[in-house]
Order: structure tokens, then C-alpha cells, then sequence
């Protein structure tokens, strides 16, 4: 039975055969494109559960592809590229990608972040009454949190924060993303106070940041809330 199929954009030869013997070897279906415009189609008309994408194609930027997937479809893309410039990391994360790994990378990173997206999640939707994450639990419609069974008090923007990252989880939310839903676009480069706010919400969740349980740090980025 196959772990899911998995398209993978990218002009390389060599990347995509080593891709594809990687992760045929843990179950995935692999799907190829070379060029961005094949891609997009592929990616319609493929239905992967996934997309690893390389920013430099030969045809279109990859974060245009990004962007015109994400006009259609929420499937989970996790951009793979050398560009290590976080100014290109949060535009393609701003555009609607998912993850994002450098090249070179190591394998056993790469399948533990497609396992992180790819995990079914159906009670983690914007409209699930209750999120789940270990010991913490968000009731969404009562506006209630408790950890280890105890209740934990937020403010309301404390908890809309909350929210929008256990949303969210596993996917690597910037500073704009977060800063613009919550506060609006007035404050999208407000990114001190987002920082302050988090580590408020940090605290209350007894959440150590060098040992984070929930809220992980994605330096010059943004955050990831912990899937587990």
C-alpha cells in the first residue's frame, strides 16, 4: 500500500533520481516535472498528497508556482531549493508554502518533515471544535485551554494566537503571516511585538524554548507549532 504519492518539481537529474529511490523505498508514489508549467499541470491532474518543489526552474520562479497552485488547491508543497536567503524563505512561505529545506539536506530530515505534512489531521481544521497535542488541549467553541489537565488563562489575542498555530501545525507560519491575521496589515513588520506575545504564550504553557514542546522558533522566519 502506498504511504501517498509525492510530486516532485525539479530540474535536476540527479536530485529527482535520488529522490525517487529515497522515498520509493519508504512507500511514497513519485511523480516527475521538470519544468514549473508542467508542474501546475501535473499537480492537477497527478492529485499528489504532497509537492517538493525547487525554486529554480528553468521556465518560471518556483515561488510563482507556489502562488498559482495555492489559487486552487491546499495540497501541502515543501520547497527544496539552495536559496538560503530567509528573504526568499519567507516569500515563499508567505506565498503558501508549507515547509521549506535547503539544499544539501539530509534524508532522514526531508522524510520526517513530508511525514509532519502529509499526517492526517482531520480534527486540526480552522473549524474543529477541539485541538489536541499531548497534554494540551484547545476547545475552540468555549474558548478554554488546559494543560496536564489543569486550565491555563490567555487573553483573547493569546488564545487567537494559540489557535491560529494549533491550526496550523506542523506548517512554518511567518511573522508577516501571523502578524497581518491577528493584528492586521498595519503591523505585519511589527515582529518585536509578536515576539513578546509568543513568549507570553510561552510561558503560560510552561513551553521552554530551547526545549519546546509546542512553539518552535524558525529563526529569521517565523514558527512551527509541533505536531506532537
Amino acid at each position: 500500500m502506498s504511504a501517498g504519492r509525492i510530486l516532485v518539481v525539479d530540474d535536476e537529474a540527479q536530485i529527482r533520481r535520488f529522490l525517487r529511490i529515497a522515498l520509493e523505498a519508504h512507500g511514497f508514489s513519485i511523480v516527475e516535472a521538470v519544468r514549473g508549467e508542467d508542474g501546475v499541470a501535473k499537480c492537477a491532474t497527478a492529485q499528489p498528497d504532497l509537492v517538493v518543489l525547487d525554486l529554480g526552474l528553468p521556465d518560471i520562479d518556483g515561488k510563482v508556482v507556489v502562488e498559482r497552485i495555492r489559487e486552487w488547491s491546499e495540497v501541502p508543497i515543501l520547497v527544496l531549493s539552495v536559496r538560503q536567503d530567509e528573504a526568499e524563505k519567507v516569500e515563499a512561505l508567505d506565498l503558501g508554502a508549507n515547509d521549506y529545506v535547503t539544499k544539501p539536506f539530509g534524508i532522514a530530515e526531508l522524510l520526517a518533515r513530508i511525514r509532519v505534512l502529509m499526517r492526517a489531521r482531520p480534527d486540526r481544521s480552522p473549524e474543529a471544535a477541539e485541538f489536541h497535542f499531548g497534554p494540551l488541549l484547545v476547545n475552540v467553541a468555549a474558548h478554554e485551554v488546559t494543560l496536564d489537565g489543569e486550565p491555563v488563562r490567555l487573553t483573547r489575542k493569546e488564545f487567537d494566537l494559540l489557535l491560529y498555530l494549533a491550526a496550523n501545525a506542523g506548517r512554518i507560519i511567518t511573522h508577516r503571516m501571523l502578524l497581518t491575521e491577528l493584528w492586521g496589515p498595519a503591523h505585519a513588520e511589527d515582529v518585536q511585538y509578536l515576539r513578546v506575545f509568543v513568549g507570553r504564550l510561552r510561558g503560560k504553557l510552561k513551553d521552554d524554548p530551547a526545549h519546546p514542546r509546542f512553539i518552535l522558533n524558525e529563526p529569521g522566519v517565523g514558527y512551527r507549532f509541533l505536531a506532537e
